[in-house]
């Protein structure tokens, strides 16, 4: 039998960094790195390892001997143990100043750029109740504190509608007010909690495979429309009519009321048939007189105020004329394609997911906008010679990839023909500067500009400028 590895203490340590993933980052005795997930950049603590490696350790403060004076009292009851706003111990200045750090590092570190004087982050107005989008999962097996688990009181009722705790995909947080969507977001989900226990209706078990309530999904516009997503495990229709019905008298403002019957092993829905109880089958958002429709599989930022202000940013940095062809990249439901669309001659939007270019198709119509056109595929794919030749070659290049950046093949292809402008918006900025390295023989930066789309967490969008030479 393998003897148990006894931790290692290491007394007294400053903590000097924020690291990738919401961590924060303190030096052993011997020079390694500790990746910590209880502090803050500036306390000094005792500290007790966990995994061990070659080259850092992980490890979790076990006692303070002063705390930063960048921490802040988090607003959230939860935040002990949720994890989703990491850093909301944490003032927010401070915030964006590791933001800004980390995108700025990645690029010189990573992509070994050469950058012109950085702008100052963009910071979001609003730092609580930003997001148009979240989504909770019930259980019958509600994660239990270490002082509920050594108490010797019997826990009757182990119902919870909430968040998933990190590394346990059985144990659900059981949330009273998440501060992260605007009311009525935390009545409608506590009213749907409420009705299942006290009419009997069965919270999902994800071991056993079995119960009737498994997800709510809601989504609040910037117009004020509501949409409600409930996914029930099973079909039983009076108690799943009881609930919505019951859901629709007390809320009379939801505007799309939706269920799903989802017997499969996972909860996404992309596969799933989403039926209509009441109401439109969508929401709008809108921004500068464009109205998006919005369905329960579309995708659309989920800041949306802070995405009006990335979508400026773009137009700006792309500086068009009216008489510009512009290839919009990961287009998704064609957001950024229609916002540039009336300062282009056409834009050219290209996605991999079907079901958002038809959303794109229908908004574009829908906004009156005729010189944007989509289509789906894969970019690396769709982007030949043949496709170029047919639309014509790009002035201006707008590319918004997922976290992974964009395939090789893409990046050469953008290279052999060589627009004169690229815009290249990221969720991920160490990707983006593995792809800028890759351009910078031909491209210099003229700008870069980060956003910060998500207060309280370490996700961080950036956009960079680049020119030809």
């Amino acid at each position: 039998m393998a003897r148990k590895k006894t931790p290692l203490i290491f007394e007294n340590i400053e903590v000097i960094d924020a690291g990738a993933r919401g961590k924060t980052v303190a030096k052993a005795p011997d020079g390694r790195v500790i990746f910590l997930t209880n502090t803050v950049p500036g306390d000094i603590v005792d500290i007790r390892t966990g995994k061990k490696r070659k080259a850092y350790f992980e490890g979790t403060a076990i006692k303070f001997h002063s705390y930063s004076d960048k921490r802040t009292e988090p607003v959230c009851e939860h935040f002990e143990h949720c994890g989703g706003c990491k850093w909301q111990n944490m003032g927010y200045e401070h915030q964006l100043a590791y933001k800004e750090n980390e995108v700025t590092n990645n690029l010189i570190r990573i992509g070994h750029l050469e950058l012109p004087e950085v702008t100052p982050i963009l910071g979001c107005e609003k730092q609580y109740f930003y997001r148009n989008k979240m989504e909770f999962s019930f259980s019958n097996s509600r994660w239990l504190t270490l002082e509920e688990i050594n108490s010797e009181e019997e826990i009757d009722n182990r119902n919870a509608c909430g968040f998933h705790i990190s590394g346990m995909w059985d144990k659900i947080l059981d949330v009273h007010k998440c501060h992260l969507q605007e009311d009525p977001s935390n009545d409608i989900r506590n009213f749907i909690k409420d009705f299942g226990i006290k009419n009997n209706l069965e919270f999902y078990n994800p071991r056993a495979q079995s119960g009737l309530l498994r997800t709510i999904m809601l989504r609040i516009s910037s117009t004020g429309e509501i949409m409600v997503v409930i996914q029930f495990f099973k079909e039983d229709k009076a108690k799943r009519e009881a609930l919505l019905n019951a859901l629709s008298e007390e809320f009379p403002q939801i505007t799309s009321l939706q269920y799903v019957i989802n017997g499969k092993g996972n909860d996404t829905l992309y596969d799933q048939d989403i039926i209509l109880f009441k109401g439109r089958d969508h929401i709008f958002e809108e921004m500068e007189g464009l109205k998006f429709k919005i369905g329960p599989k579309s995708f659309y930022q989920t800041n949306s105020t802070q995405a009006y202000e990335l979508y400026k940013i773009t137009r700006d940095f792309a500086n068009l004329s009216g008489n510009e062809v512009v290839y919009d990249f990961y287009t998704g439901t064609g957001t950024i394609a229609q916002f540039v669309a009336k300062n282009a001659q056409k834009v050219i939007g290209v996605e991999s997911v079907p079901e958002a270019i038809e959303d794109a198709k229908l908004n574009a119509q829908f906004n009156k906008i005729e010189n944007v056109e989509f289509y789906a595929g894969d970019m690396k794919d769709v982007f030949n010679d043949a496709f170029i030749k047919k639309h014509g070659q790009p002035d201006v290049i707008i590319t918004d990839p997922p976290r992974d950046g964009m395939h090789k093949n893409v990046v050469a292809k953008i290279l052999e023909i060589s627009p004169k402008r690229i815009v290249y918006v990221s969720c991920n900025s160490a990707t983006q500067a593995r792809d800028l390295a890759l351009m910078k023989q031909q491209y210099k930066i003229v700008k870069t500009q980060a956003v910060d789309m998500f207060p309280q967490t370490h996700h961080v969008e950036n956009v960079v400028l680049l020119e030809l030479k």
